[in-house]
């Protein structure tokens, strides 16, 4: 998982888009597909719901079938949000996710529409969702309250037992999940979200959408790329999911590519002895680390923070390096002051779950269940995750309980849909060589599955989401391809069409960054980007 894209590009050329200025306000009637179902296409009702940081955002409220083979039935709602587009140019919608599954998308549309040069913004409606069982939409599902309420059993079993409560516990969610919301389980899945998405669509008048997913979102749109590839206008998908491993298999990628990414974190604290005072071997920090875990398993910081909270909390530290410094503060002054409370305030700042991660984390067991098989037998998973935990024994079994529940789900799995696409317009993929949530092998994959892509690779990088995160270059990417359609096509059969080189590390000095942080654009979009464990 190391230097991979300096070997995959020569020299670069341009393939050009066509501009296509939609009129102000798309006609419902210029759409291709499929004749339209018996229920009447809604119109949105967009009203002020103005914050400081997004003072043009809007909202509105779009009904949509729960089982979209059965249109007549019963109706669930998503929750919309709108920054409209002010120029005479106008480019039609550009609908935005954070990825998850569970993520709540409502937040996007501000930050995105924020973040783009504001002449590239103004010539789209720039539209969040949340996602059908995703926070303002309804039903938004919670299985089980307080699932994650510490201190939970030690993540690692130590034992037959601690084991078998390990898997009770996942038996019960899932029990509680079927108990609680039958009637939805079926229709929380992918294909469902990816069909909701062309509601949207059809209830904005526009013949085709514009996307920009991260993270889940990018498997979002490759299956919606998939049903309705007429009506995709651009897309743009950064930190891709690969498709060949939906779920179980891609999961269990994660777990190799996160520990080495914690190795990456321990490295960096040791390149920092003077500001932590943990050591100069990166070998001794992460032992010194692994101390502190089998320490909170004898007894919990303030009562909270157990070795799998302390997981939880570091987690994000893969995902992000700007959360570095604050993680390494919390860490050296438990180690080397014998001070819990920076650990006990970093976990309620990154770890803890509010009833919003609840909500994210019942959807995302739901999305991923169905989606796709899981093993049914616990022997399975048992022999799997010890395999892996002995090579990389960061966060394995804390991930394999995170999906557990798969294993008792009450709904049966569906067969993914196969996402290879030759039907497209140029598509824009951006992925990170390091990023652990989605590795690198996703990026590559997709984009030989999708004719005609362009990929960008950011060398070096271990960030999940790499644009509007800071990275000038990655940005000019996606804000010329958003602009005028243009992508970078390689030359000499170059795996990568661009190369962008990695941010600076942090420095230890820069300490204050937490999840939407607005003091760092990095940390805001983080804060956002969807519970992909």
């Amino acid at each position: 998982m190391r230097t991979r894209a300096g070997v995959l590009i020569a020299a670069g050329a341009l393939a050009a888009g066509t501009v296509t200025v939609l009129p102000a306000t798309p006609s419902a009637s210029a759409a291709n597909g499929p004749a339209p179902t018996p229920r009447p296409v809604a119109r949105l009702a967009w009203t002020d719901c103005a914050t400081k940081a997004y003072p043009k955002l809007q909202c509105a409220t779009l009904k949509v079938p729960l089982d979209h083979d059965d249109p007549a039935g019963r109706t669930i709602s998503l929750a919309l949000t709108r920054v409209p587009h002010t120029a005479k140019a106008y480019q039609g919608p550009l609908l935005v996710n954070p990825g998850g599954p569970g993520g709540s998308g409502r937040g996007m549309a501000g930050y995105v529409a924020a973040s783009l040069p504001a002449k590239v913004a103004a010539q789209y409606d720039v539209i969040g969702f949340d996602p059908r069982g995703v926070g303002k939409s309804e039903p938004a599902l919670n299985c089980r309250p307080g699932h994650f309420a510490p201190v939970r059993p030690d993540s690692v079993p130590t034992d037959a037992e601690s084991e078998r409560i390990g898997v009770e516990r996942a038996e019960v969610f899932a029990r509680a999940c079927g108990e609680k919301y039958a009637d939805v389980l079926p229709h929380i899945d992918t294909v469902s979200t990816a069909r909701d998405l062309d509601a949207i669509r059809a209830a904005l008048g526009a013949p085709k959408i514009n996307y920009l997913g991260y993270s889940y979102g990018t498997y979002l749109g490759a299956v919606y790329a998939r049903l309705y590839p007429e009506r995709v206008r651009r897309m743009a998908l950064d930190s891709v999911v690969n498709p060949h491993g939906v779920w179980y298999e891609d999961n269990i990628a994660q777990d190799y590519a996160f520990d080495a990414r914690q190795k990456d974190f321990t490295a960096w604290v040791a390149r920092n002895d003077a500001a932590y005072r943990l050591g100069t071997d990166p070998a001794a920090v992460e032992a010194a680390w692994y101390r502190m875990r089998e320490a909170l398993r004898a007894t919990p910081a303030g009562g909270k923070v157990g070795p799998g909270e302390l997981e939880d909390t570091f987690l994000p530290g893969g995902y992000y390096n700007g959360y570095w410094p604050r993680l390494a503060t919390a860490f050296a002054a438990y180690v080397n002051d014998k001070d819990a409370a920076p650990l006990v305030k970093a976990y309620e700042a990154f770890g803890a779950a509010d009833s919003s991660a609840e909500n994210g984390y019942s959807v995302y067991t739901s999305v991923q269940c169905r989606d796709a098989a899981w093993p049914r037998d616990w022997n399975v998973w048992h022999a799997d995750n010890w395999d892996v935990h002995a090579k990389a024994p960061f966060s394995t079994w804390n991930n394999a309980w995170y999906n557990a529940p798969c294993a008792f789900w009450p709904v049966d799995s569906l067969t993914p849909p196969d996402v290879t696409n030759d039907d497209l317009p140029p598509v824009l993929i951006l992925q990170a060589t390091e990023d652990a949530a989605t590795p690198f092998e996703g990026g590559i994959a997709l984009h030989r599955m999708v004719g005609g892509s362009s990929l960008v690779v950011e060398e070096g990088g271990g960030n999940h989401g790499v644009t509007l995160a800071g990275n000038d270059c990655m940005d000019d990417h996606l804000v010329g391809y958003l602009s005028t359609g243009t992508v970078p096509r390689g030359a000499g059969g170059a795996e990568a069409d661009a190369v962008c080189e990695t941010l600076p590390e942090p420095t230890p000095a820069k300490a204050t960054a937490t999840r939407g942080s607005a003091r760092d654009a990095g940390a805001t979009l983080h804060g956002m980007l969807g519970q992909v464990r």
